[in-house]
């Protein structure tokens, strides 16, 4: 298993980035889209855009995974969270502790940051995934709806 360091996302990361998120769009079965990932990657750039990115990179400076994140307000408990928009480690080195890392460290970076929880949705049917998120977090019994605009 690989050692991961997490990171913030830099502008030399473009190229792996937009690897792996070509590959989470597949994922999930998004059609891809150059012009979406030039305005994610935009958004990632721009210190004053509400949505950042994380990076688990291997010994060699390779980039296995990504997280995107954004912080929301907790009304109820008069906080704030972390959300977690994406998740994606390459299929090259899935299993060996780079989905993990992200996990990891987005927990460390919320409490350092006061934050109350990192909250994340995934498909019902993403089991490898979520063998991993029981592992790290606690499934809530919410149930998540749409309305498309």
């Amino acid at each position: 298993m690989a050692e991961w360091n997490v990171r913030s996302v830099t502008s030399s990361d473009e190229p792996e980035w937009r690897e792996l998120y070509r590959g989470y769009r597949e994922f999930y079965g998004v059609p891809a889209d150059e012009a979406k990932l030039d305005v994610v990657w935009s958004w990632l750039g721009d210190d004053a855009h509400e949505t950042h990115g994380f990076v688990a990179v291997d010994g060699e400076g390779h980039l296995g995974g990504i997280a995107h994140v954004r912080r929301f307000a907790r009304p109820l408990s008069a906080t704030t969270g972390l959300y977690l928009d994406d998740l994606f480690t390459s299929p090259a080195v899935r299993g060996g502790g780079a989905g993990k890392a992200l996990l990891l460290h987005l927990g460390d970076y919320a409490r350092e940051s006061g934050l109350s929880v990192v909250r994340w949705i995934t498909a019902e049917d993403n089991t490898a995934a979520r063998r991993l998120y029981d592992v790290v977090a606690k499934q809530t019994a919410w149930v998540t709806y749409d309305i498309v605009s």
